[in-house]
């Protein structure tokens, strides 16, 4: 491809890149944003082994290729991961370098080849919020914010006042004023290259003995802008993660020197697609003189945040996130891509999450699994770059792999924050690259509007798809599904409806006469009284909502009017805020909104993912205990991404997705019976009904007091520290990491340990193509998630994981959480398929239980999968329905079940990202055929599979299964790719990249 190789001058330097329309080809006029980036990519990287010619020419034929199931090749810019995955993925790297040596080669050529960046942002808990600093003596002398409630009944509710409370006493100030440079408006506009001077970073804090005083020095940060009670849970968490998390930061500072192109950025930074939005993403990458598009591939779902900034990124298993730090490319098949045009712009009273909200129901409906959505038309450009990165954020939950906007031509607005050191030169090469390769776009213009894909025999359906954003509502998702858009002024007789109805995705199933069901208790000294919609967690966190100014501006400003008509919360609802950075936590200081969410009971406690990932931590045992005793269907509501069951807390069995906004409006009402319309939120000091239409601020307020606050040297001052004072360093300056090439595992640690995959491996591969006589450990029905497969949340005390921790010593104040213990194959395989609202066809109550087929003894997952090993059974399987694996990119739902003996899943339907991840394992996905499933076939579980793969196999092709009552059953092999064939017959990705080292 070296005719396509050029110069290009900017201020006097030289740059090299690759002219994508000096190949002279036109077709690549017509290809859209997305496609051109993958061109790129194979363009640059085409070397006749991972990435040949016929990739590059099937990008250039993608309007004729894009529904024949090409097969291309893929190698992003760099990968991404978060601690959950992170810490797994550095245990295998350690592994294999175990491997390696086993095996005769050399261990020191297991390292990250593709550049890398760890944040960890997932292992934070709200162990600490308003409710528990309340209830114990703060040890930090401060003293906590508790609103009085008046226990009357309200008038208009005919309930406790909720949200009536009295004037409260301090009155909030402005916050205290940093000097401010250039103005900017969103995060487009604080994305600006600054110019202004920048108050300078005060030196680090000098590093404690112990390890709390080692941990100071990571909060240290944030530290001056925090103020008594809600400093003091910040702190308090950020202990308590630094205690849980010693093993685990121990392990990866080893990583750290251990492997090299691998950067870790620190706990208490933020989380890791906004820091990756405000800090990592670069939109044109400068390496060794060339310059070439940003992409990325994360092992997390919600990567795509990143592509409202014009990267290209998706989330991938991380298995395969594993294989491309290792050099490999990633193998794809040609996306078709679906054209979204937006016109108009956003009423007033509607939000970047309402929107997004509407959009994913939207998208379900057109069915785009496995395609890229490219937003264009006129309406893009009313959007900010963190309203166009909250939609981007969303894309996994309507199994899509990408939504991505280009790149605006009015660069300055749009291109990512500028790190420490990067100056007016970056924006003029990025801005000088992207123009050559025609990448840039200007959303008025229909010209410039490429080609999308068509309608064809294959796909009926029309692939360009519009909304108008005027017809965006105020609305919330819910209560079980993120897709189940509900508009804010149908609400509450959709809950009521959903009690009733019969247990499915939306209903819970209750009788007639459990409908009014109420249940008292004491809290505090007072009485409370909890019924069905009851709100018990209302936390604004995930940085889906938290790297939008303009709705965390509104949900201040919100805050701020309602505490001063006199409205509170109540103090048994865990109340939280969870900034996606400390950006955040700047300018919503600056504003001077901090106090008043503040008096809601809206305190900062902590800088990760928390509620939204299922780190809510406990609720007050009286409040459970009601909730247990009245058998209610209790509430969490959070401005978050997902709200499967069992995700956000085991006692919230509806869980609702909403807006900043709309989170505080519905911790104020206390419950989520109520028209927001129609209904006061409580009664104000002055003994008046206060309404929600009062208190809402309108979209040029919130724009006003953004424009004066969200400023860029905001964000160039909290990301240079994140080098600059060296956090890390300090933080486990007091632990005594290991430097060497192998890790000397602990034999008593019970966060890190060697994994078994690459145990029984040799240097030649033994494909096993044959599986007689599998019995069924699990029959499933539709849209399991990995969470169901794989929880990330609390170890329950009466389950396989806790007896195993328990056995050696600990408490269960020491189990921490299911996703902080991945590290630890034997805690996680006990923690497959332990999600206690898992749905097992062979029981008739959800939990993690199954049937032992041969005995019939109903018994722990686990121990079932346990004693078909011992009883010598063969390989196990899974029946499933459709989107077997939703949800997060979970690498352990695959991990964990072939950690059970589990080798082959038949689904109708699989989410993308976890079919991947099975064959990444080694483990057989079949899919029926169109129009069929178990019940159609008959199949009830109990019989037993047979598998007969022929040596020739090729992707998707159709093959058999025998069943043990005599019948045959024809299903789709899900292998999708040549390359996947050839993970398979090495026993999983990792072999076969494992294999190529030696």
């Amino acid at each position: 491809m070296s005719m396509a190789l050029r110069t290009l001058s900017v201020d006097g330097k030289d740059y090299r890149y690759y002219s994508l329309p000096e190949l002279k080809d036109p077709r690549y006029a017509q290809l859209p944003f997305a496609v051109r980036v993958l061109l790129e990519s194979a363009v640059r990287h085409c070397d006749g082994f991972q990435v040949q010619k016929r990739d590059v020419e099937a990008l250039l034929d993608w309007q004729s290729l894009q529904n024949k199931d090409v097969e291309i090749a893929f190698k992003p810019a760099r990968v991404l991961l978060q601690d959950f995955t992170g810490v797994p993925a550095v245990v295998d790297f350690a592994a294999m370098r175990e491997a390696v040596q086993r095996l005769g080669g050399d261990p020191c050529k297991i390292n990250p080849l593709c550049p890398s960046d760890l944040v960890v942002d997932h292992s934070i808990q709200v162990d600490y919020s308003r409710i528990l600093l309340c209830q114990a003596p703060n040890p930090g002398g401060g003293g906590a914010l508790r609103p009085r409630l008046h226990r009357t009944v309200c008038p208009f509710h005919g309930r406790p006042a909720v949200g009536c409370v009295p004037p409260l006493a301090m009155g909030p100030s402005r916050g205290h004023g940093y000097h401010r440079g250039e103005r900017g408006g969103t995060v487009a506009g604080a994305a600006r290259w600054a110019q202004g001077p920048v108050r300078p970073a005060p030196p680090p804090p000098p590093v404690g003995e112990s390890a709390k005083g080692a941990h100071a020095g990571m909060r240290a940060h944030h530290a001056d802008r925090l103020q008594q009670p809600w400093a003091d849970a910040l702190q308090k968490n950020q202990d308590l993660e630094f205690e849980r998390n010693k093993e685990r930061f121990l392990f990866l500072k080893w990583g750290s020197q251990a492997l090299h192109n691998m950067r870790i950025v620190p706990p208490g930074s933020g989380i890791v697609h906004q820091v990756n939005l405000e800090f990592l993403g670069r939109v044109v990458f400068h390496q060794d003189g060339w310059l070439y598009p940003d992409s990325l591939v994360g092992a997390d779902s919600h990567t795509t945040m990143i592509n409202g900034l014009g990267v290209l990124g998706w989330g991938v298993g991380g298995i395969e996130a594993e294989a491309v730090m290792l050099g490999q490319a990633t193998s794809m098949l040609l996306p078709p891509v679906v054209g979204y045009r937006l016109t108009g712009r956003l009423p007033a009273g509607a939000t970047s999450t309402d929107l997004v909200l509407t959009i994913t129901k939207h998208l379900r409906q057109v069915g785009v699994v496995g395609k890229f959505v490219e937003f264009f038309g006129p309406g893009v450009a009313q959007l900010s770059i963190a309203d166009r990165a909250t939609v981007s954020n969303m894309c996994p939950e309507i199994s899509a792999t990408v939504h991505v906007c280009c790149v605006l031509r009015q660069l300055h607005a749009c291109v990512g924050v500028v790190p420490p050191g990067r100056d007016e030169l970056t924006l003029n090469y990025a801005k000088a690259y992207l123009e050559a390769n025609h990448m840039l776009r200007n959303y008025s213009d229909a010209s410039q509007d490429p080609v999308y894909s068509q309608a064809s025999p294959r796909v009926p359906v029309l692939q360009v798809v519009e909304l108008d954003l005027s017809s965006v509502v105020p609305s919330l998702s819910g209560p079980k599904r993120p897709q189940d858009r509900v508009a804010m002024d149908t609400m509450q007789q959709d809950f009521k409806e959903c009690l009733a109805a019969k247990v499915g995705f939306k209903g819970f199933g209750l009788k007639p006469e459990r409908l009014l069901a109420k249940a008292d208790f004491m809290h505090d000294g007072q009485q409370h009284t909890l019924q069905h919609g009851s709100v018990v967690i209302a936390a604004i966190t995930s940085c889906t909502n938290t790297s939008n100014p303009l709705v965390m501006l509104g949900a201040g400003l919100l805050a701020k009017k309602a505490v001063e008509r006199g409205l509170g919360v109540a103090p048994y609802i865990k109340t939280s805020l969870s900034p996606g950075s400390g950006v955040v936590t700047y300018y919503l200081q600056e504003a001077g909104v901090v106090p008043y969410l503040e008096k809601l009971g809206f305190h900062i406690v902590g800088y990760g993912c928390m509620t939204c990932i299922g780190n809510s931590g406990p609720l007050p045992e009286p409040v459970v205990e009601a909730i247990e005793k009245g058998d209610l269907v209790a509430v969490g509501i959070l401005s978050g991404n997902r709200n499967f069951e069992g995700r956000v807390h085991p006692n919230t069995r509806a869980n609702y997705l909403a807006s900043p906004l709309l989170v505080v409006a519905y911790a104020i009402a206390g419950t989520v019976d109520i028209d927001l319309n129609k209904d006061p939120l409580g009664c104000g000091s002055d003994g008046k009904p206060v309404y929600l239409r009062e208190i809402w601020p309108s979209r040029e307020e919130i724009q006003a007091v953004e424009s004066e606050h969200v400023l860029p040297s905001m964000f160039k001052e909290v990301y240079a520290k994140v080098e600059v004072r060296a956090y890390w360093q300090q933080a486990l300056a007091a632990l005594d990491a290991p430097i060497s090439l192998l890790y000397p595992w602990d034999s008593k640690s019970t966060y890190i340990k060697c994994p078994p995959f690459f145990d029984a491996m040799e240097r030649e591969p033994k494909p096993t193509l044959s599986i007689d006589g599998a019995y069924v450990l699990l029959n499933l029905g539709d849209s399991v998630t990995t969470d169901h497969i794989s929880p990330a949340g609390s170890i329950a005390r009466n389950s396989p994981a806790a007896r195993y921790l328990a056995a050696r010593g600990l408490t269960p104040r020491e189990f921490n959480s299911y996703g902080a213990r991945r590290g630890n194959d034997d805690v996680m395989a006990r923690g497959t398929f332990a999600n206690i609202r898992l749905v097992n066809k062979f029981l008739d109550k959800p939990g993690p239980r199954t049937i032992h087929l041969p005995s019939g003894d109903e018994m722990d997952i686990f121990d079932a999968a346990e004693r078909y090993k011992q009883e010598g059974a063969p390989p196990l399987m899974v029946l499933a329905g459709k989107e077997y694996g939703s949800g997060s990119s979970r690498d352990w739902a695959a991990k964990g079940p072939y950690l059970l003996g589990i080798r082959m899943v038949l689904a109708e339907s699989y989410e993308r990202i976890h079919r991947s991840n099975l064959v990444g394992m080694g483990i057989v996905p079949l899919q029926y055929l169109p129009g069929q499933n178990a019940q159609s076939l008959g199949l009830t579980g109990r019989e037993r599979f047979s598998l007969h793969l022929p040596k020739g196999l090729t992707p998707g092709q159709k093959v058999t299964l025998q069943l043990s009552d005599g019948r045959s059953v024809e299903v789709l092999l899900r292998f999708d790719t040549e390359v996947e064939l050839a993970y398979f017959h090495h026993g999983g990705i990792l072999p076969y990249v494992l294999r190529q080292m030696l």
